[in-house]
């Protein structure tokens, strides 16, 4: 059963769902970017009190008992008009409004009263995610899930698996035309090419009949000549937004422009939930695309460090060095960066336990020693903090 927090974790949009009081039971991570509230400072909290909207003329337009309110009482969806939005700091900010109202049925789901889940989207700002609705969602991070119309698809629950592998293959070549005999080859090399193809037709078939179910436009899968592909215009895919992100970030912070090169990074790391098609880890097919994501993941940690090292924020600027050992803990460079921004919180004691760390670890995994630039960053530490940096890393060591 399809719940309100599944579809607000997976919706694109700032998204949160209320229950039939109006009050918030869900709010996802968007939204928090958006408007700058935490789900423990809006959870409970009636949705006019957090959002104080009022319409263009003046009139407040969340207040009890609004006309949103009524439609989803009525089981109908709301999309409301340009509106100002109170942020937490108190500025205004335009926004528009579309719903989901949420089945009776899911209203008594185990994740809690929901009557329907709203969307914000700002009118001026440069957003990486999709409308609602607008197109099929497909998210490749982490476990791989899609959404139409607001609403998380239940793939596990298809009857033909090789539709959902399909789709990954397709997905893997977005916009590029696969031959059928390299998805025969692929899917099916044990039977002849007759059989071969018949079970294609049958699972493209399924795949189109699913989609359509779900309000998507089954020509989404385009057939040409021999080839199959998935039409690049018509989804949006985490993997190909989460590029776009560091690229712009990356721009952006050559330009010295910090705040908004987080903003992207921050983007980029919130849709890099796992690993790329992590539930193919042993496929050929994704391996080389998981591999390059998975570097451009750690240039956009190492990227994110330096702009918050930029602003002052060194504790920040750690967070995002530790992130980035948490995935892959032999990356040296990430070691002495983090010694670096260690000792400028003036933890150097701390930066020489990292540098024990390191040695330990590249001696384990890989067999080697420290590179000369991390051995002398080491030295430089020692010599200029060594004393009480010394003893308390003693201390620490004793304990």
């Amino acid at each position: 059963m399809m719940d309100a927090r599944y579809v607000v974790d997976y919706a694109s949009d700032a998204a949160f769902a209320i229950d039939d009081e109006q009050r918030i039971v869900a709010w996802n991570y968007a939204a928090r970017r958006l408007l700058e509230y935490t789900r423990r400072e809006v959870l409970g909290r009636h949705c006019w009190d957090v959002l104080q909207a009022v319409c263009a003329d003046g009139e407040p337009l969340c207040v009890p008992g609004c006309v949103g309110a009524q439609c989803f009482q009525h089981s109908r969806a709301f999309t409301g008009p340009s509106c100002q939005v109170r942020h937490k700091d108190g500025a205004w900010v335009t926004l528009n409004f579309e719903s989901v109202v949420m089945p009776k049925r899911a209203r008594s789901s185990n994740a809690g009263p929901a009557s329907a889940v709203v969307f914000l989207r700002g009118e001026s700002e440069k957003n990486y995610r999709p409308r609602p609705g607008q197109k099929l969602q497909i998210f490749t991070f982490g476990r791989f899930g899609l959404v139409a119309k607001g609403r998380g698809l239940a793939i596990e629950k298809w009857e033909r698996k090789q539709a959902v592998a399909l789709l990954k293959f397709l997905v893997a070549h977005l916009g590029r035309p696969v031959h059928r005999e390299t998805l025969i080859e692929f899917f099916w090399p044990e039977i002849d090419e007759d059989r071969a193809w018949k079970r294609l037709k049958v699972t493209v078939h399924f795949l189109r009949q699913r989609l359509r179910a779900a309000g998507i436009d089954e020509n989404i899968v385009e057939t040409v000549d021999k080839t199959y592909a998935l039409r690049r215009d018509a989804v949006w895919v985490d993997s190909v937004t989460f590029e776009s992100c560091v690229v712009d970030g990356a721009a952006l912070q050559r330009q010295q422009r910090w705040g908004q090169a987080l903003h992207h990074y921050e983007e980029a790391q919130h849709l890099y939930r796992g690993d790329y098609m992590e539930e193919d880890i042993y496929a050929d097919w994704c391996a080389a695309e998981r591999e390059q994501l998975h570097e451009i993941y750690l240039e956009m940690l190492a990227g994110m460090a330096d702009c918050h090292a930029a602003n002052g924020h060194y504790a920040e600027a750690v967070q995002a060095c530790r992130t980035a050992l948490v995935r892959d803990p032999c990356r040296e460079s990430f070691h002495r960066t983090l010694m670096e921004y260690l000792v400028r919180l003036g933890s150097a004691d701390w930066a020489m336990a990292q540098y024990h760390r390191c040695h330990r670890l590249l001696a384990e995994e890989l067999g080697v020693e420290p590179m000369r630039d991390t051995l002398r960053l080491y030295e430089q530490i020692v010599e200029r903090y060594g004393g009480a940096s010394a003893k308390k890393l003693a201390g620490r060591r004793d304990e």
